[in-house]
C-alpha cells in the first residue's frame, strides 16, 4: 500500500529526529478522527542493545510513544494544508495494557483515534497490533 505520509513527510511534521523517531509511515487520515501509522522494529535500534541482551523486546513505553507520535501527526495533519504544524506535547496515559511482546522484524501497526479535542489539548485511544496480536493499547493525552 502506497504511504499517505512517508518518512521525508513525517519529518516536517513532527520534531523528533533519530533515535527517536517512532513513525515510519502513515497510510490513512481522517482529520480530527483517526490514523493509521506503521512502525517498522529493527535490530537496529538503539534500545535492543541493553532490553535485553539475547532476548531483545522493544520497550512498552516506546510503543506508547510511537502511537503517541502518531497522535501528533493526526493533530498535526488535521490543520490544514496552509496551517503551521502544531506541537503536540505527550501528557500522560491512561488505561495502558501491555499485551504481546514486539521484537526485530515486526512491523508496528499503530491505531490512533480522537476521543476529544478541545482547543489546547486532546485525548486518544491508541492500539498497536503487530499481524493482528494486540501488542500495546491505552489513553493518551497531549497539550498544544
Amino acid at each position: 500500500m502506497k504511504p499517505l505520509l512517508d518518512i521525508l513527510k513525517i519529518l516536517e511534521l513532527l520534531p523528533h529526529r533519530y533515535p527517536f523517531i517512532m513513525v515510519d509511515r502513515v497510510l490513512e487520515i481522517v482529520p480530527h478522527e483517526r490514523i493509521v501509522a506503521l512502525k517498522n522494529v529493527s535490530m537496529d535500534e538503539p534500545f535492543f542493545q541493553g532490553h535485553f541482551p539475547g532476548q531483545p523486546i522493544m520497550p512498552g513505553v516506546l510503543i506508547m510513544e510511537a502511537l503517541a507520535q502518531a497522535g501528533g501527526l493526526l493533530v498535526g495533519a488535521s490543520e490544514g494544508k496552509n496551517a503551521p504544524p502544531k506541537a503536540v506535547y505527550f501528557m500522560g496515559m491512561d488505561k495502558v495494557k501491555f499485551r504481546h511482546a514486539v521484537v526485530p522484524g515486526d512491523q508496528l501497526r499503530l491505531d490512533v483515534k480522537i476521543l476529544r479535542e478541545h482547543s489546547k489539548a486532546v485525548k486518544m485511544y491508541g492500539i498497536a497490533t503487530v499481524d493482528g496480536a494486540v501488542a500495546a493499547e491505552g489513553e493518551l493525552l497531549g497539550r498544544f
